[in-house]
């Protein structure tokens, strides 16, 4: 029936075509969540065993702010400003 072919093929282009750009992605994403936490727990343990300061949350929130600065001009900074339509396109 022809409803049903047309029914399964809707989202079969989005996945072929977003699943093999956003595997790698993903991929890198969860390893480096993964190295990030080993070795802020790294960090905390050694401050604990010297009993020195635990730099790991000022980190954390330096890198926080690194990557919000990074968004911020992926989105915002980057744009391509419009065209006034209300100005005059030049003089004729």
């Amino acid at each position: 029936h022809a409803a049903t072919v047309v029914g399964d093929t809707v989202g079969d282009p989005f996945k072929d075509t977003s699943s093999v750009a956003l595997n790698p992605i993903i991929k890198f994403s969860t390893l480096f969540g993964l190295l990030a936490v080993e070795i802020a727990l790294q960090i905390r343990h050694k401050a604990h065993a010297a009993d020195s300061l635990n730099y790991g949350p000022i980190l954390g929130v330096v890198m926080l702010i690194v990557g919000l600065v990074f968004v911020w001009r992926s989105f915002y900074a980057m744009r391509i400003p419009k065209k006034d339509a209300a100005a005059p396109s030049g003089a004729h």
